[in-house]
């Protein structure tokens, strides 16, 4: 069972700032650091503790993991801290910061997918305190901010590639045939067959599913509003698809009871002109232009990075740390 949200476990390095420290001459590197980035350090500890992170997010209960188990965490996640370490310093060399509303604002989003109060709970369980969480989200939206800034208002699309687009994915922009239907359901068989003789006797649908009817969209005369195939259940759509507006089902078993169904109006299907998703195939292509833009500013920030990694010290880190907790007095 995963312990932690892979968003409250990020990096630990983004946790603590990655305090820099250039690194000894490299004939006797220093076997606290495990890299650096442009000369500027990432730490065994902070390694350490973010890759015990890596183990309980990913629910590894088996104690001491095997070197084998270890190995791929561990270069996964290096990776991952030095693309990261290199967006923060392009960061902080075009100014790009985030204020303290914000972050709290984020925060405040990532608490809210949790009861009440069990937030902490969960902040306790990935070993992650509140300044940590706080840091994390600072750096995660300082990237965010980065993208937009740097990165995302260089990508654009014509007008003529908007139709291009639509045109060749026309089959995509269809509306499927929908239905609007009412209900009458009734616990038993000849409930429903008394309601039926009703309606048969010139009573309203409407009427009679506000008297009888058992399912919360009584009170508004059964109506079930607009649907396509596949929304309601299969017996649903096994009847209201084959009626015409005004017909009125013979009585249908299902698990929830025994229906009467009368079909209201149908709509058919069909394609949508290029106006009428011209915001969606827009929003599609920046999209895919902003995450492609992305990428290579990635790639080519880290092609300029100059990163050492300490092999000796990234070769002896086994597994979870040992937790150090305080002498008892």
């Amino acid at each position: 069972m995963r312990l932690v949200s892979p968003r409250l476990a990020a990096p630990l390095l983004l946790a603590l700032g990655l305090a820099g420290c250039a690194p000894k001459d490299k004939q006797e590197p220093d076997a606290q650091v495990v890299a650096t980035v442009n000369g500027e350090a990432i730490s065994r500890a902070d390694f350490e503790q973010e890759l015990e992170r890596e183990f309980i997010a990913s629910s590894n209960e088996s104690g001491q993991p095997s070197p084998e188990e270890v190995e791929p965490y561990k270069r996964a996640l290096l990776d991952t801290l030095v693309a990261r370490l290199v967006l923060l310093q392009e960061a902080r060399a075009h100014n790009v910061t985030v204020t303290p509303d914000e972050v709290d604002r984020g925060v405040l989003r990532l608490s809210s997918d949790y009861p009440s109060g069990n937030f902490n709970d969960v902040l306790a369980e990935g070993q992650l305190s509140m300044a940590q969480l706080k840091a994390n989200e600072a750096a995660r939206l300082t990237i965010e901010k980065l993208f937009a800034t740097q990165v995302y208002p260089r990508v654009g699309v014509t007008e003529e590639e908007l139709r291009a687009d639509y045109a060749a994915h026309e089959a995509d922009y269809t509306t499927p045939e929908r239905v609007r239907a009412a209900q009458i359901v009734v616990k038993g068989m000849d409930e429903a067959r008394r309601v039926q003789a009703q309606l048969r006797s010139g009573k309203k649908f409407a009427d009679l599913a506000r008297k009888y009817s058992l399912s919360a969209d009584a009170r508004v005369g059964g109506d079930l509003g607009f649907f396509p195939r596949g929304q309601m259940p299969p017996a649903f759509d096994a009847v209201v698809f084959t009626l015409q507006p005004g017909q009125v089902s013979d009585v249908v078993e299902t698990e929830y009871g025994y229906h009467l169904f009368r079909v209201l109006e149908k709509k058919p299907g069909r394609k949508l002109e290029f106006t009428e998703v011209r915001d969606q195939v827009e929003a599609r292509l920046l999209a895919r232009g902003r995450a492609e833009a992305q990428a290579k500013y990635e790639q080519d920030l880290r092609g300029k990075a100059q990163v050492w990694v300490n092999e000796a010290t990234l070769q002896a880190i086994r597994g979870r740390p040992v937790t150090h907790t305080a002498a008892k007095p």
